[in-house]
């Protein structure tokens, strides 16, 4: 039986969501509640909204929640973006980080445009 694990934007969320966690763990313990707290709850939104998602009835709710992944995608972009903009990352790791996530990104545009072709009359 297929699972959303077996989803490969899946997978390469999570290793993303493993990457972001590692990361913040070097951000000054002030952010603990700031942008700490706000970049790990937007990767751990990707995966999630992914697999609950895969759970639906139809592809049309599985769609809405790939959509809100891609929202939680850019707004940790955003934050990764402000972290590198005041020092707590370097311009390498930002780069390394940012590529991987952009990579998800596509794979999700890809994956949302695959359901919509699968479900447009022929």
């Amino acid at each position: 039986m297929s699972t959303y694990r077996n989803l490969m934007i899946w997978q390469k969320s999570m290793n993303l969501t493993t990457q972001i966690y590692l990361l913040t763990n070097t951000f000054p313990k002030e952010e603990i509640y700031g942008l700490t707290s706000q970049i790990r709850r937007c990767s751990i939104s990707i995966p999630s909204n992914i697999a609950e998602g895969y759970g639906t009835e139809s592809d049309k709710d599985f769609l809405r929640f790939l959509y809100i992944s891609v929202g939680s995608l850019f707004e940790m972009q955003t934050q990764l973006e402000i972290a590198k903009n005041i020092a707590y990352i370097n311009e390498d790791l930002f780069n390394n980080i940012y590529e991987n996530s952009r990579e998800v990104e596509r794979m999700i545009v890809s994956f949302n445009k695959k359901i919509k072709e699968r479900n447009s009359p022929s």
